[in-house]
């Protein structure tokens, strides 16, 4: 593979959140003062400090966000006008895309190209759709037999819970806490705590464009106890949390114990079908980013890939050189392809199932070993053939760069491989075959289908999962509806 030189480093841009957490519309040190380290994956230093949140935190947050949603400065504005201050701060991101692409990057890893034009894009693309659904959470009036004038109100739901991840902070954010204002919710966000950084620029970006104190509020921290505290808070409303399929299920435990609404973004292990009259140009090139990107950081990548046996070893003999060529290295460079993962434990992670597939008899036709590149927590990309499907690498979520590759034979057989294991968050065809798209898609069990593509995402359409991926749906109407209740009233005539 090519490996990408360091660049010069860029100062991160100067905020009032060193150190800090963003209750009530203001600044503040944690309860006992506490803070704790953030780290460049790319290089394994620390770059930044923030505060170590306390439940007593939790606890401030929360009732900053309670009351603020039942003065009404927020939840009793108009669509209209939440819309003009959602609008403005998509319009700011775009203002201050540089300095959320250069967090995003030194957090996470990302290459600063992809933090620029998919991660900030995507989040001020989300804000300025939700601002136009603001103004159209209308009810309806419902004709009935009753003498009676019956009609239904879209209503807030109150204080909203946002957990998110470490791989996409600042997307995974937006979907929630976007769709959250645009309904009039106040919400305490708690964001991964190996990533916060854009999470605090979205708290003054979101002050500057006219969200009240209160409204919004960000608790930096460990997760564990902090979490689970404030999804058993009695004065929390919903709970809408991205990550891993295990969390996800406590987090739904616990929140069903209050009988509170989850969104639950959770795990995923998507096969990619490759059958033999595809494009194949187009789609190797396909394959490959469905597993590099991010580092293969990404619950919707593909890391199963399932090709017709004609073209199996045509295949095999493609990726071996092309994957080894992919740009590697500095996140900073403009010409990274891939950069580190997110943490040591990440990449300890990644090793481990690959050395586990490598002692089980799985071939490795590229990659396999660490990087040592800078003193980050680089990985090469790699591709393992020769395991069937009882093997962990191919029936779990690695969460890195690793792409598992297995024959087939018939379209029934594919759409078997594709379904066996217990996620279903994305899936992808590769065909040229209409009806063939149309036949297969429809048997895949997944919350979103490509065809001929991957990961084309819009704020318009929905995207979520089904079986161990979770429930619930971000982006499109879909998403602002779960944010909000219906409530019926009917008002007498006789």
């Amino acid at each position: 593979m090519t490996i990408q030189e360091s660049q010069a480093p860029s100062d991160l841009p100067a905020t009032a959140a060193r150190g800090q957490l963003f209750i009530n519309g203001e600044w503040r040190p944690s309860a006992d003062g506490a803070t704790t380290a953030v780290i460049n994956p790319g290089t394994g230093e620390q770059v930044e400090t923030v505060a170590a949140a306390t439940t007593q935190d939790i606890d401030a947050a929360v009732a900053a966000a309670k009351a603020a949603f039942e003065d009404g400065r927020w939840s009793r504005l108009s669509g209209r006008e939440r819309s003009r201050v959602l609008n403005k701060a998509s319009a700011l991101m775009r203002e201050r895309s540089e300095e959320l692409a250069l967090a995003e990057s030194t957090d996470v890893g990302k290459p600063i190209t992809f933090a620029r034009v998919v991660d900030v894009a995507t989040a001020a693309d989300q804000y300025e759709y939700v601002a136009a659904l603001a103004q159209q959470l209308d009810g309806s009036v419902r004709e009935t037999p009753l003498k009676a004038h019956a009609y239904t109100k879209k209503e807030a739901l109150g204080v909203v819970a946002a957990i998110t991840p470490f791989n996409f902070p600042l997307i995974l954010s937006s979907t929630k806490i976007a769709a959250a204002l645009a309904a009039g919710n106040s919400v305490v966000h708690k964001p991964a705590s190996d990533t916060p950084l854009s999470a605090l620029l979205m708290a003054e970006i979101l002050t500057e464009a006219g969200v009240p104190a209160g409204v919004i509020n960000v608790v930096t921290g460990s997760g564990g106890a902090l979490g689970d505290h404030l999804v058993a808070h009695p004065d929390v409303n919903k709970v809408a949390f991205t990550g891993s399929t295990e969390i996800g299920r406590h987090v739904a435990a616990l929140a069903g114990q209050h009988l509170r609404p989850v969104t639950a973004e959770l795990g995923g292990n998507a096969a990619n079908i490759v059958f033999a009259d595809a494009d194949l140009e187009k789609a190797i090139g396909t394959v490959i980013g469905a597993f590099v990107f991010n580092s293969g950081q990404f619950c919707m990548g593909g890391p199963r890939l399932l090709v017709e046996r004609p073209i199996y070893d045509t295949v095999l003999g493609i990726l071996k050189d092309a994957v080894a060529g992919v740009p590697v290295g500095d996140p900073t460079n403009p010409e990274t392809v891939m950069g580190p993962l997110a943490s040591r434990k990440q990449l300890e992670k990644v090793a481990g199932y690959v050395e586990a597939a490598r002692a089980a008899g799985g071939q490795i036709i590229t990659g396999g070993e660490e990087l040592n590149i800078n003193g980050g927590f680089f990985y090469a990309p790699t591709v393992i053939a020769g395991l069937d499907n009882s093997s962990p690498a191919v029936r779990e979520e690695i969460f890195g760069p690793v792409l598992t590759v297995q024959p087939f034979d018939t379209e029934e057989e594919a759409i078997e491989m594709a379904n066996s294991t217990p996620y279903g968050l994305a899936s992808g065809v590769q065909t040229s075959s209409i009806s063939r798209a149309h036949r297969v898609s429809s048997r895949l069990e997944a919350g979103i289908v490509w065809v001929n593509s991957w990961a084309l995402l819009d704020p318009a359409v929905p995207f979520g999962g089904v079986k161990d991926s979770g429930w619930g749906r971000e982006y499109g109407p879909e998403a602002l509806e779960s944010y909000t209740r219906t409530k019926s009233i009917i008002i007498a005539t006789d």
